[in-house]
C-alpha cells in the first residue's frame, strides 16, 4: 500500500466517521484494486493524545476499504469503553489504521517481539488483542504487555502461562492523521 493509498484511507475514514456521527449514512466509496484486496483492519481515534476508541474487524475475506469503513463506525459510535463521539469532538480527533496481517500461533511467549508484533490471547471463552504498537506506546515490556492482555481478555494476570492458553502474533502497518483536523 503506497502513501496516497494510506492517505486515502484515512480521508475514507473521516469521511465516514464525519457522516455517522451525523446522523448521516456511511458514504459509498470508490476504491483502487489494491484497496480491495483482503486485510483485517483497526480504526483507533485518539482525542488530545488520549484514547478515544479503538476497534478492528478481524475479517481476512473482506476487502480492505471495507473494514475500514465498519471499524471507522464501530470506533467511533460502539467502542464499549467510551460514550459515542460527538459532532463537537470531530476536530479533536486523530485517526491511525492498523491494516493486519493474518495472524501466526506462536509455542511460547518467548516468540512475541514486543514493538513488531500484535498479540492475541485466547483461553475459553475470553480473548483478547493488543496492536503492535500498544506495547510500545505504554513503554511494556513482553511480561507487563501480557498481564495487561490477561487483564483486557478477563483474565488473571498470569492466565498466559495456562497451558490450555493459545498466543498468536501478527505485524500490521500502521499510519495515521499528522494532526487534527483542528
Amino acid at each position: 500500500m503506497n502513501s496516497d493509498e494510506q492517505r486515502q484511507i484515512l480521508r475514507w475514514a473521516r469521511e465516514t466517521i464525519q457522516s455517522v456521527v451525523s446522523g448521516g449514512k456511511v458514504p459509498r466509496i470508490e476504491p483502487t484494486a489494491a484497496l480491495c484486496a483482503p486485510h483485517a483492519a483497526f480504526v483507533t481515534l485518539k482525542k488530545h493524545g488520549q484514547l478515544r476508541g479503538c476497534i478492528g474487524m478481524m475479517d481476512f475475506d473482506r476487502p480492505l476499504w471495507e473494514n475500514v469503513q465498519r471499524a471507522a463506525v464501530a470506533s467511533a459510535l460502539h467502542d464499549p469503553r467510551f460514550p459515542p463521539v460527538s459532532a463537537a469532538e470531530l476536530p479533536d480527533l486523530r485517526l491511525e489504521v492498523s491494516v493486519l496481517e493474518p495472524p501466526r500461533p506462536i509455542a511460547s511467549a518467548e516468540q512475541f517481539e514486543v514493538g513488531r508484533h500484535g498479540i492475541i490471547l485466547e483461553l475459553g471463552r475470553h480473548h483478547g488483542l493488543f496492536l503492535p504498537q500498544v506495547a510500545v506506546e505504554e513503554g511494556w515490556d513482553r511480561d507487563k504487555t501480557l498481564e495487561m492482555l490477561c487483564y483486557k481478555a478477563g483474565l488473571p494476570p498470569g492466565a498466559w502461562r495456562d497451558p490450555q492458553a493459545r498466543l498468536s502474533v501478527f505485524e500490521a502497518v500502521v499510519f495515521g492523521e499528522e494532526s487534527p483536523t483542528r
